[in-house]
């Protein structure tokens, strides 16, 4: 039986069709993965579903019956909730005033709070959560945050819970634990919307899968007649034979030295990166990788050890003696730490390079175009105008916005900190590619990734750190999944 069906759903801003007669139905009790490139038009399709985007034309169909339109207080009233990749809650407030926050279980003019809470750990008891009832939003980490949107769902009786990119910041552990409730939710006939770009998740808990590509519907499929490859060639419209791009090996010239290293949540680091090489990151979370990659770049203070590159010491006590230095970073949050999201794409990547743009307090506005499009060129950046904002546009063509700034300002080292996370396929293999070609110009990559994947396809070797201490060093004849993982656990083997 159809729960929720869109027919012939189009969504049009200035200049760009965003939804193009797309029609595509979900049934009761069913896992549906939702798929395709960054761009696809996955955001706008469930933003309509839940009544944050209203559609140009079409019809939106939740159990038999027909909407043009529905506002956000409408879907949840139907029965739809949503749970965003970036979560949307009160940090400063308790698990459970998060959970009933709409609820009116008062007596009199009081809120029962005695039966909140119990009700609360009934929940969190069901769903396997260990927090407390009272424990605060901002102390959970993102896993039982997620999870605390999910049972928000539960509470309000949703029958449709849309899931938007749920693994992306999550361990395989936790990512178990999700899947588990994922299951529990079909099991109790609620439709499950999942979109993900970690293809493989789907095979073990979609039933169906619909893919978008470029604002139109392709088709929709049951997952057991398919493959990995299979949704790659819907998704990309061609076939992607080659995951990661060939590299030569780089050479023996070192051009940073890491010695005895420690601050900012790490400890007695030592490591060489040569020119031309590309050095990989891996650890669990908590490992202190990104911490590491803050400290080489000055935006955190060293305790002890030095830094070296080109046989000169650095001190650096702040991002922009890291960037005068020479080395460049694309930080893990692109939204928030990356992206200016409500300033222009031309402004986004001119702003590393502004003093070699101005003359005297004026900017040069045509020649600052003119960059801009050279690297919306170079970069393959998918969007109609360089004015645009950079909120505007999708999570791989942001991502690379932000490398553009941060090669505007010609590093010799740059640091890519989870340089794909939630980015499609295709956007992906641009990204590896475009690494490959840096190297090639004599540039070198630090580069941290929690997609074990990547780290074996594209490192020459690889840094493994697990609470903040180095267990060992891989060189490309010892790589195994196997082996990471042990030393990611805190086994000191390789050095």
């Amino acid at each position: 039986m159809e729960v929720l069906e869109l027919k012939h759903i189009t969504k049009e801003y200035p200049g760009v069709t965003a939804l193009d007669d797309v029609s595509i139905s979900f049934r009761q009790g069913e896992v549906h993965a939702l798929i395709g490139e960054n761009g696809a038009g996955k955001s706008t399709f469930i933003k309509t579903i839940a009544g944050a985007i209203q559609p140009t034309s079409g019809e939106i169909w939740i159990d038999g019956k027909s909407y043009d339109r529905l506002t956000p207080a409408q879907a949840l009233d139907l029965g739809v909730a949503v749970v965003y990749q970036e979560l949307i809650q009160f940090e400063a407030m308790t698990v459970m005033d998060n959970l009933f926050m709409d609820m009116k279980d008062v007596k009199g003019v009081f809120v029962d709070d005695a039966a909140r809470a119990k009700k609360t750990r009934e929940l969190l008891d069901r769903f396997n959560c260990p927090v407390s009832p009272k424990a605060l939003i901002r102390e959970l980490s993102i896993a039982n945050r997620q999870i605390i949107e999910i049972i928000k769902a539960v509470v309000k009786n949703a029958k449709i819970v849309i899931m938007d990119e749920p693994t992306a910041a999550i361990t395989v552990e936790e990512q178990q634990h999700l899947f588990e409730i994922v299951k529990e939710l079909k099991a109790n006939n609620v439709t499950v919307i999942y979109i993900s770009h970690r293809l493989e998740e789907l095979f073990e808990i979609c039933d169906r899968v619909s893919v978008l590509r470029d604002g139109q519907y392709i088709t929709t499929i049951d997952i057991s007649e398919t493959d990995k490859q299979g949704l790659i060639n819907l998704m990309v419209g061609r076939e992607l034979t080659e995951t990661y791009p060939p590299k030569p090996p780089c050479g023996d010239e070192v051009v940073l030295q890491v010695k005895d290293l420690s601050g900012n949540g790490v400890e007695h680091i030592n490591f060489e990166l040569h020119k031309g090489e590309i050095l990989g990151f891996a650890g669990l979370v908590g490992a202190g990788r990104t911490e590491l990659m803050h400290l080489i770049y000055g935006n955190a203070k060293k305790t002890g050890g030095e830094i070296v590159m080109d046989g000169k010491s650095l001190e650096l006590r702040h991002p922009s003696g890291g960037m005068k230095a020479g080395i460049g970073l694309v930080p893990e949050d692109r939204k928030f730490q990356g992206c200016f999201l409500e300033k222009p794409l031309y402004w986004n990547i001119s702003i590393s390079d502004i003093d070699t743009l101005s003359h005297g307090t004026f900017v040069d506005r045509k020649a600052e175009m003119k960059q801009a499009e050279e690297y919306r060129e170079a970069m393959r950046i998918k969007t109609p105008d360089m004015k645009v904002l950079a909120m505007s546009l999708s999570g791989g063509n942001q991502q690379k916005v932000v490398i553009g700034k941060m090669l505007a300002a010609l590093p010799d080292i740059l640091i890519f900190d989870e340089p794909t996370r939630g980015i499609d396929v295709g956007a992906r293999h641009e990204i590896y590619q475009m690494m490959v070609d840096l190297t090639q110009q004599g540039k070198s990559i630090l580069m941290v990734s929690s997609d074990m994947e990547e780290l074996l396809g594209m490192s020459e070797r690889i840094v493994v750190l697990h609470e903040g201490h180095q267990t060992g060093i891989l060189t490309r004849d010892e790589f195994s999944q196997e082996t990471v993982m042990t030393l990611a656990s805190g086994w000191y083997g390789y050095s």
